[in-house]
């Protein structure tokens, strides 16, 4: 996820493995604003020992790196296929779903 390269120069409290990040994500898609004890549930999906707060910074995390991307503070990244090219279809792919999880 783009997020992490720009997570990374921040502190965040606690590191966050990619697992943890995939399991993150796919837990803001299955519990929404709606869910109740949201947090709580994506806490737990996470796994890892984090907590509530903890997931709570993370999202908020997410959310500034989106806002940066998105107001061009944030250069896309370039990917490079498998053959030398460029591949920005991952990038698009990234962006999609960080617009995604702002919604949820």
């Amino acid at each position: 996820m783009a997020s992490s390269s720009i997570n990374s120069r921040r502190p965040s409290g606690s590191s966050w493995t990619a697992q943890q990040n995939k399991l993150f994500e796919q837990a803001l898609a299955r519990f929404d604003m709606d869910t109740p004890d949201r947090w709580v549930n994506i806490a737990k999906a996470v796994g890892g020992g984090k907590t509530v707060e903890e997931v709570k910074r993370h999202y908020d995390v997410l959310l500034e790196d989106l806002r940066r991307i998105e107001s061009g503070q944030v250069p896309i990244p370039n990917y490079r296929s498998g053959a030398g090219g460029t591949n920005n279809g991952n990038a698009d792919e990234e962006l999609r779903l960080l617009r995604f999880l702002k919604l949820h």
